[in-house]
């Protein structure tokens, strides 16, 4: 009786640690994508308005591809975390040569499809003739870093489930560095322009690459795993990723109709849209950052055999969700009148987008909530629930963000729709935390 008030508190510090251990670094290593496609476009955005027009639409495409396969990090982390709460690091380790040699297999697969269809694909994005070259050669020549990429994604999942994330960190700003000082030299320097900054990019992607299979194989040769390709190992790795690649389809899906309509509205709604959607997409690194930390410490948990362990760790991690929700939406309030002057000085646009910055702030809690929840599924391997529960989403989205046009309200009804999503996802993911049946112990799920 007198040492459960103690206990309680004991656990939530030892949770907090734990999440804070590896959600801060994870959140530091996740912006690191959208870095390097910042410093593309500063460096590329000299040379000419066609040539950055260019980068905008095949980067477009390879943040879409890479959105795609972002299961590579999740589906090995669960699978990873799994094994090492089991005690079984030679078996964990080897799990995360599955995921490895999976990807290797996917960037062969994309490359073999993007050599020969650049243009094509490039026409389908709507490139104007002017921006179509530049855009084809950048998108040919990244599409070689493509492999190493998803090799990033796929070893990064094997270190967060060895509850690593500061390793990614590292990788990640010194991958950025080097992306910087490469384009700067071979655009500039060697005068081979937007093919420069493609170079530069896939000679930064590779080192990053090869620093992580560098770690992961001498992790391997510690513990005694085989680094041999295992056709069973790889077809298992796919098929737990498989219900993941559906929930990422699904959520891109949602995110392109709403961006859909947001062109319809209208130039200035368009413009506030794309600001908008900027900001939700950092705040999305904030809280994706729990969710990774609920996805190593969920399935470790799980993989122990600690039911308990991982019911407490949820609690607080959807606590984490809530207060961080809470304190990202005050900040949006707090920062508008700062923030929109950063990205526009016309008014038309201004007044479009404060109110719908109103309700992204006020949907932060919500999201935070989803966040974490969405993480402790997949740290638990629910892979198939939260494919049908992104889908039944998808319905409940659509035929409401449709109606926006016809109905009106602009911008802030639309954003109201994200909110609707966002509340629907909170419903079915809840409603699957609170059955417990997520709750499979054992090393494998």
């Amino acid at each position: 009786m007198t040492q459960a008030p103690a206990s309680a508190p004991a656990s939530r510090r030892r949770h907090d640690r734990e999440i804070v251990l590896l959600a801060v670094p994870a959140f530091g290593a996740l912006v690191a994508e959208p870095l390097f496609v910042m410093a593309d476009s500063a460096i590329v955005g000299h040379l000419g308005t066609a040539q950055l027009a260019g980068l905008g639409v095949a980067s477009a495409l390879l943040m879409t591809a890479v959105s795609v396969f972002v299961f590579l990090a999740y589906a090995t982390t669960a699978a990873v975390a799994r094994r090492v709460g089991a005690g079984d690091l030679p078996a964990a380790i080897r799990q995360g040569m599955d995921g490895i040699w999976l990807a290797l297999l996917l960037g062969a697969g994309v490359i073999a499809v993007v050599l020969p269809t650049a243009p094509a694909l490039i026409d389908v994005f709507g490139a104007s003739s002017t921006a179509a070259p530049y855009a084809v050669t950048y998108l040919r020549i990244s599409a070689l870093g493509i492999p190493a990429m998803l090799v990033v994604l796929a070893a990064t999942g094997v270190l967060r489930g060895l509850q690593d994330t500061k390793t990614p960190l590292y990788v990640a700003t010194g991958g950025f560095l080097a992306n910087g000082v490469l384009n700067v030299v071979l655009v500039y320097g060697a005068g081979f322009g937007i093919a420069g900054s493609a170079w530069g990019t896939v000679i930064a992607q590779c080192g990053m690459a090869a620093v992580y299979l560098l770690v992961v194989l001498r992790g391997a040769r510690q513990h005694g795993a085989s680094l041999r390709p295992d056709p069973a190992g790889i077809k298992a790795s796919a098929q737990a990723g498989a219900p993941l690649l559906v929930r990422t389809l699904s959520l891109r899906a949602i995110l392109m109709i709403t961006t859909a309509i947001a062109a319809r509205l209208g130039d200035a709604d368009m413009a506030a849209h794309q600001i908008i959607l900027s900001l939700w997409s950092l705040l999305a690194f904030a809280l994706d950052a729990i969710a990774i930390a609920g996805q190593a410490i969920i399935g470790r948990y799980l993989g122990a055999g600690d039911a308990q362990g991982a019911r407490e760790a949820c609690r607080r991690m959807v606590e984490w969700g809530v207060a961080v929700g809470v304190v990202l939406g005050a900040l949006v309030v707090i920062s508008r009148p700062l923030f929109l002057p950063l990205f526009t000085s016309d008014s038309t646009v201004t007044d479009a987008a404060l109110p719908a910055l109103v309700i992204v702030a006020v949907s932060q809690p919500i999201s935070g909530i989803v966040f974490v929840l969405d993480g402790i599924l997949m740290g638990a391997g629910d892979g198939p629930y939260l494919a049908w529960a992104m889908l039944a989403t998808l319905a409940v989205f659509t035929p409401a963000a449709l109606l926006v046009p016809v109905v009106g309200g602009g911008l802030t009804a639309l954003w109201a729709t994200m909110t609707l999503m966002m509340s629907v996802r909170l419903l079915t993911l809840a409603v699957r935390t609170r059955s417990g049946r997520w709750i499979v112990t054992g090393a494998t799920r």
